[in-house]
C-alpha cells in the first residue's frame, strides 16, 4: 500500500512539477516572496533558454572566476569610452547645430535621438537574444563607426542628422549590451549595486571631458572631437567582444553551445519582426509627428500629423493580440502587461525621465546665455545631475542588498525628485548664483539615483534568465521614451515664446533678424556680457527656462504615486524570482515525498 502511494505522489509531482530538466515548460509567473502568492492569476510557460542566455552561462561555465573578472575588464573598457562618449559627442550636438544655423531645431534632434535610442533597444535586445552578445556588440560597434564617420564629415545639417541616426542605433544597443552581461552574472541581491558599479567612469569622465571639449572647441574643432572616437570606440570595445568570443569557442568546443543554422524565416520569427515593426514603428509614428508639430505651431493644420498618429495608435494596439496569438517569440510576452512590478517598472521610468529630458535639453545652452559659462563649465553644470545619480545608485545598490528589498527606497526617491523640481523653479533663474544652480543638480541626481535603480531591479528579478534582456529592453524603452517627451516639450516651450520674451525684454523695436538670429543660435550673436541688450536677453532665457522647469514640475508627481503602487519584493541570492520559485516548489515537492513514505511513520 505504501509503494502504490509513493508511486501516486510521485506521478502527481511530475505532473505539477517538473524536474530540472523539464523545468522549461514550469511557471514563469513571478513569484511574491513577501506574500507567497502569484502576483498575477492564470500560469504562463517559462520559454527556453534563447541562445544569447545560453552563450553567456556557458562562458560562465567555462571561464569561472578569471572569465568572470575578464567580462568585468571588458565592460569596464567599453563603459570608459561609452561614458566619454557620451559626455562629449552630445555636446558637440549644441555646436553643431549653432554652426549650422538650426540651434531652434535641437530639441526636435534630441527628440528625434532619443526615439531612435528608445525603439533601438528592443530589436537589438532580440538579436542579442537569437545571435549572441558578442554578435550584438559588433553591430552596434559597426552603427558607432559608420556615425562619426559621418557626422564628422557633414557638409549640411541633414547630413549630420543622417549620422547622428547611425549613433543613436549604437548609443541604444551598447547601453542594452552593457546593462544586460552585468545582469546576466550578478545576483538578485547585488543587481542593483553591479548595474550602477558600471557608471564609475562616469564619475570621471564628465569632468574630463568639461576640459576635452573646451579645448576642442577652440581648438581643432567640434568635428575632429567626433572623428576620433572611429578609433577609441572599436578599440576599447573589442575586449570585451574578444572575450566573449574566446570563450564562446572554447564552450562550442566543450558541448555546451550547439551549432544551430538559422534561415531567414527562422531569423525573422526569432526576433518577431512583426512586433518590434509593431512596437517601434507604432511608437515612431506617434512621436516623431508630435515632436515636429510641437516645435513648429502651423503643424498641427497638416493632415499627415494626425494620420500618422492614428497609424500609430493602431499599431500599439494591433500588439497584444499578435503577441499573444501571433507572435511564436514575442518581444513582449503577455504576462508582462499582467506583471504589475514591469508594467509600473515602464511607466516609472517613462515618467520619470520626461521631467528629465525636460529641464535638461537647454539646461547648457541656458546656462551659457544667462550666465556667461565656458563650454567647460556649463559641461560641469550640465553632468553634476548624472554624477550624482551614479554615486547614489551605488550607495541604493548596497541598500538593497542590505535591505533585500527597493520599494520605499523608491518613494524616498520619487520624493526627493518632487522636491528638487519645486526648488528648480525658484532657483534655475539668472539671478541665481552658482552654487544653488549646482544644489539643485545634486538633489535631482540623488532622486534619481534611487528611481532608476529600483526600477531596473524590479522589472528584471520578475522574470526569467530567458526573459532578461527583452525587459531590460524595455525599462531602458521607457526611460528613452520619457527623455524624448520631455525634450519635444522643453523644444514646443523654447519655439513658442522665446521670440516672445527677447520681443517683449528688448523692446518692440527691435530688428526682427536680430531676434531670428538669437533664436537660430548662440555662435557669434550674443550681445556682449554687462550690456543692457545682453540682460535682456539673459532675462528671456530665464523666462523660458521658468516655463521648462513649472511643466516638469508637473509631471513629478505621478512619479510619487507610481513608487508606491510598486510591488515591494524580497530580493533572494539566486538570478530571479521565477528560478526560486522553482526551486522552492522543488524542495516543498522532496519533503512531501520524504514525509509521506512508509518508513517516515
Amino acid at each position: 500500500m505504501g509503494v502504490i502511494v509513493v508511486n501516486m505522489l510521485t506521478a502527481w509531482r511530475r505532473f505539477f512539477h517538473p524536474l530540472r530538466s523539464e523545468s522549461s515548460s514550469g511557471s514563469s509567473t513571478p513569484y511574491d516572496e513577501k506574500y507567497g502568492e502569484l502576483e498575477i492569476n492564470g500560469t504562463e510557460s517559462v520559454p527556453s533558454k534563447p541562445t544569447g542566455a545560453v552563450k553567456i552561462e556557458a562562458v560562465e561555465a567555462v571561464g569561472g572566476r578569471k572569465g568572470r573578472y575578464l567580462l568585468y575588464i571588458g565592460l569596464a573598457m567599453v563603459m570608459i569610452i561609452f561614458e566619454l562618449d557620451n559626455s562629449t559627442v552630445g555636446t558637440y550636438r549644441n555646436f553643431a547645430t549653432s554652426d549650422f544655423k538650426h540651434l531652434s531645431v535641437l530639441a526636435t534632434l534630441n527628440t528625434a535621438a532619443s526615439i531612435i535610442t528608445a525603439i533601438s533597444k528592443p530589436p537589438i535586445a532580440k538579436v542579442s537574444d537569437v545571435l549572441g552578445r558578442a554578435e550584438a556588440y559588433i553591430f552596434t560597434i559597426t552603427c558607432y563607426i559608420l556615425s562619426y564617420i559621418l557626422c564628422a564629415s557633414s557638409k549640411t545639417f541633414n547630413i549630420y542628422a543622417g549620422g547622428y541616426v547611425f549613433y543613436s542605433v549604437g548609443q541604444a544597443g551598447t547601453a542594452i549590451l552593457n546593462s544586460t552581461v552585468a545582469s546576466d552574472i550578478s545576483s538578485m541581491r547585488w543587481r542593483g549595486f553591479i548595474y550602477n558599479v558600471l557608471y564609475i567612469p562616469f564619475l570621471i569622465t564628465p569632468w574630463v571631458s568639461a576640459f576635452m571639449v573646451d579645448s576642442v572647441v577652440h581648438g581643432i574643432g567640434w568635428r575632429w572631437g567626433i572623428g576620433m572616437f572611429a578609433i577609441l570606440m572599436p578599440f576599447c570595445a573589442s575586449f570585451i567582444i574578444i572575450t566573449l568570443l574566446v570563450f564562446e569557442r572554447r564552450a562550442k568546443r566543450s558541448g555546451l553551445i550547439l551549432t544551430e543554422g538559422l534561415t531567414l524565416w527562422t531569423f525573422c520569427s526569432r526576433i518577431d519582426l512583426g512586433g518590434i515593426i509593431l512596437l517601434s514603428g507604432g511608437f515612431a509614428l506617434v512621436l516623431i509627428p508630435i515632436t515636429l508639430a510641437a516645435t513648429a505651431s502651423d503643424c498641427w493644420k497638416t493632415p499627415w500629423v494626425d494620420a500618422l498618429i492614428a497609424l500609430g495608435a493602431i499599431a500599439l494596439a494591433c500588439l497584444y493580440p499578435y503577441e499573444k496569438y501571433v507572435a511564436r517569440h514575442p518581444v513582449v510576452p503577455t504576462h508582462y502587461f499582467r506583471t504589475m512590478s514591469v508594467v509600473v517598472a515602464v511607466a516609472l521610468a517613462c515618467i520619470d525621465n520626461i521631467g528629465f529630458g525636460t529641464t535638461q535639453t537647454y539646461l547648457y545652452i541656458w546656462s551659457m546665455v544667462s550666465h556667461d559659462f565656458s563650454p567647460r563649465n556649463a559641461q560641469f553644470l550640465n553632468y553634476t545631475n548624472s554624477v550624482m545619480q551614479a554615486l547614489v545608485g551605488m550607495g541604493t545598490g548596497l541598500l538593497m542588498y542590505r535591505l533585500r528589498s527597493y520599494k520605499w527606497i523608491g518613494v524616498v526617491g520619487a520624493a526627493i525628485r518632487m522636491v528638487g523640481y519645486g526648488v528648480m523653479v525658484r532657483l534655475r533663474t539668472n539671478e541665481s548664483s552658482v552654487a544653488e544652480l549646482f544644489i539643485v543638480q545634486l538633489i535631482q541626481g540623488t532622486g534619481s539615483g534611487m528611481i532608476e535603480t529600483i526600477v531596473i531591479v524590479a522589472a528584471q528579478i520578475s522574470v526569467s534568465h530567458a526573459e532578461l534582456a527583452q525587459v531590460t529592453s524595455l525599462i531602458l524603452l521607457g526611460s528613452f521614451l520619457g527623455n524624448g517627451i520631455g525634450s519635444a516639450i522643453a523644444g514646443a516651450i523654447y519655439s513658442n515664446k522665446l521670440r516672445d520674451r527677447l520681443h517683449f525684454h528688448l523692446g518692440h523695436s527691435v530688428n526682427e533678424m536680430t531676434v531670428v538670429q538669437l533664436y537660430n543660435s548662440i555662435t557669434g550673436t550674443l550681445p556682449r556680457w554687462g550690456t543692457p541688450e545682453r540682460t535682456a536677453v539673459n532675462q528671456a532665457y530665464s523666462d523660458v527656462m521658468g516655463y521648462i522647469t513649472i511643466a516638469a514640475l508637473a509631471f513629478s508627481a505621478p512619479v510619487v504615486i507610481l513608487s508606491v503602487l510598486l510591488p515591494n519584493k524580497r530580493l533572494g541570492d539566486g538570478h530571479n524570482l521565477v528560478q526560486e520559485n522553482q526551486r522552492h516548489n522543488s524542495r516543498s515537492s522532496d519533503e512531501t515525498l520524504v514525509d509521506e513514505t512508509p518508513g517516515a511513520r
